[in-house]
């Protein structure tokens, strides 16, 4: 699987991060760190104790990572659950976090896969 294939399987923005970036290796690098970044943990945690404040920080994490990296997709769902973790509309978060899952497991799972096939 090549860089832009991942970016394809993540519905991701290859073009976009290329043009910020500049460089193929630093995608990479910075792809691959998103794999340890608790962000998404915390943010699970704080949504099922309850803690808005943390899970706005979280989610805010999270989509300014994806912003950066070209994470469309992602980046998408979790600045609406942002915007709604600011608002402290914590009934509209909980209906919003679903899909935030969802395109966390597609991303990680095409950025797993992409390192596997990379040999990483």
């Amino acid at each position: 699987m090549t860089l832009q294939e991942c970016y394809q399987a993540m519905e991701a923005n290859y073009d976009d991060v290329l043009g910020r970036l500049r460089s193929e290796r630093l995608i990479q690098k910075f792809m691959l760190k998103f794999l340890d970044d608790g962000s998404y943990d915390l943010l699970c945690a704080s949504m099922d104790s309850g803690n808005l404040e943390d899970a706005f920080r979280a989610s805010h994490t999270i989509k300014g990572v994806c912003q950066n990296l070209g994470f469309a997709k992602l980046g998408q769902s979790s600045h609406e659950l942002t915007e709604a973790l600011r608002g402290g509309d914590g009934s509209a978060a909980a209906g919003l976090l679903g899909q935030v899952k969802a395109d966390y497991e597609q991303t990680v799972s095409a950025i797993r896969a992409f390192k596997e096939s990379a040999g990483l």
